[in-house]
């Protein structure tokens, strides 16, 4: 499943040709992506990103109350995960060394 998190455009720049490039703020993340399908999106505005890319942009209140229902799942699963210590367990249909 992918979850897609809204983020804001703090800094645009192009490297070479006709390629966009931005800085964009995850509440307080800062990711680089390619806005080869948002050219319109500049310093300010919304976007959804995925694998690198600005795929759409979308409404300032749109995108700050998604970011207020990720935060809100984050707390949410922080204060129910229960405490686990050492790496997370392997998948058990993963094959055995000797197979």
């Amino acid at each position: 499943m992918c979850l897609a998190i809204p983020g804001k455009v703090v800094r645009v720049w192009s490297e070479g040709g006709d390629a966009r490039m931005a800085e964009i703020d995850f509440d307080g993340v800062r990711k680089t992506a390619n806005l080869v399908f948002t050219p319109e999106a500049g310093v300010g505005d919304y976007v959804i990103v995925h694998a690198g890319l600005a795929t759409t942009t979308l409404p300032e209140a749109e995108a700050l109350e998604a970011q207020r229902l990720a935060r809100e799942m984050r707390e949410r699963g922080e204060a129910e995960a229960p405490a686990r210590s050492g790496p997370a367990p392997l998948p058990v249909n993963l094959p055995s060394p000797e197979d």
